[in-house]
């Protein structure tokens, strides 16, 4: 019984499990995160400029609202940290100079 304990143990020691990990939050979930608020934003804001224009008696505060609501989807996606690449790069900003490979002279 205590050897299959520890098994299980070994096998997830390697890997965190789903949504634990440091970058989790990364992938097919963001993405979708991301086009949720920016679809959702312009359907809103649409739909308040088009109320705006019946009542106003306009034809361009549709286009703005859809425009307003894409900006502040992508903002609101940028804000919650989404748009940015979450893969671990150990060897960022540590690019070599080409022919200064043995130091200085």
């Amino acid at each position: 019984m205590a050897g299959g304990m520890q098994r299980r143990e070994d096998a997830s020691a390697g890997s965190p499990a789903p949504g634990e990990g440091r970058y989790s939050n990364g992938g097919y979930e963001a993405g979708m995160t991301v086009f949720s608020y920016i679809i959702g934003g312009i359907l809103v804001w649409s739909l308040i400029g088009w109320g705006l224009d019946n009542l106003l008696d306009t034809r361009w505060l549709v286009l703005a609202g859809a425009f307003l609501g894409a900006a502040g989807g992508f903002y609101l996606s940028h804000m919650h940290n989404l748009t940015r690449d979450h893969t671990p790069n150990p060897h960022s900003g540590s690019r070599t100079t080409p022919g200064a490979e043995d130091g200085p002279e």
